[in-house]
């Protein structure tokens, strides 16, 4: 690996890291040398993962909260910055999901939400960037969605809340940049996840999906290692405010399954 993308040296942390893409990218940013604080609810599955990481030889430590806990969150940043852990990379992956139609949803699914996929960013990125801002170096990641960028029927509070990822993001980054810390985005499509199983493990929703990306199929979260490295990395210095789309064309290339003949 290049000096350009090595991670030697710098402490990432990153949440929802006990599976899907937050497990591969921690995986993939310990391979680039980084030590990593895992976080997400469940203790056993992080740890899971923070031993895959220690076998390969590299570092790891876990700390479990939910993002749902605001409180748990701001005490699991209190307790990192107490013990001078020195978050240099942070990638807020961790989200939820829901499906519903508008005049079915609720008040409180719409404050879950946001609370888990915008409030507990802002609290991580207030309160982690601190220590980057004193050492003059500092890496943001978040994650928001193809959604970023429109609307989908029967998700309001999600494509909201990633669309507040999106505003969020650039207004760290404004706020950071005079300090040498960059805050960029990552506007993923459609995973193969867990999260995702709803839809990648039923035949005819997959097929819509996938007929929607211009791949025609799903990604591998293995493929979400490459872009986070980039922005992690001293590669990446002059780029701050932006969103990137990781999403197989859906973003930006409208699909359509159709033969036009000539």
């Amino acid at each position: 690996m290049t000096t350009l993308f090595s991670l030697d040296g710098r402490t990432a942390m990153i949440t929802g890291a006990s599976r899907g893409l937050g497990r591969a990218i921690a995986l993939g940013l310990a391979e680039a040398g980084a030590s990593l604080v895992l976080a997400a609810r469940d203790a056993g599955r992080l740890e899971e993962t923070a031993k895959e990481i220690r076998g390969k030889g590299g570092k790891a430590r876990t700390i479990a909260f939910d993002l749902a806990d605001l409180a748990a969150v701001q005490a699991a940043t209190d307790q990192l910055n107490a013990e001078g852990v020195p978050i240099d990379i942070l990638v807020n992956n961790g989200a939820i999901g829901g499906w519903g139609a508008l005049h079915d949803s609720t008040l409180d699914q719409w404050q879950t939400m946001f609370d888990v996929n915008v409030s507990s960013m802002y609290l991580l990125c207030r309160e982690l960037s601190k220590g980057m801002v004193e050492r003059k170096w500092g890496r943001i990641i978040n994650f928001a969605s193809y959604v970023a960028f429109t609307g989908r029927p029967n998700l309001s509070a999600y494509t909201a809340s990633k669309h507040a990822v999106q505003g969020l993001t650039r207004a760290v980054a404004a706020d950071l940049a005079p300090h040498g810390v960059t805050c960029n985005g990552i506007a993923p499509g459609f995973f193969d996840t867990d999260m995702a199983a709803p839809t990648v493990g039923h035949p005819q929703r997959a097929k819509i999906f996938r007929d929607a990306i211009a791949f025609n199929r799903f990604g591998d979260p293995a493929e979400m290692v490459g872009p986070v490295q980039f922005l992690a990395s001293e590669a990446s210095r002059y780029i701050t405010g932006h969103i990137l789309p990781v999403d197989g064309g859906v973003a930006n290339i409208l699909s359509l399954p159709v033969v036009v003949e000539t």
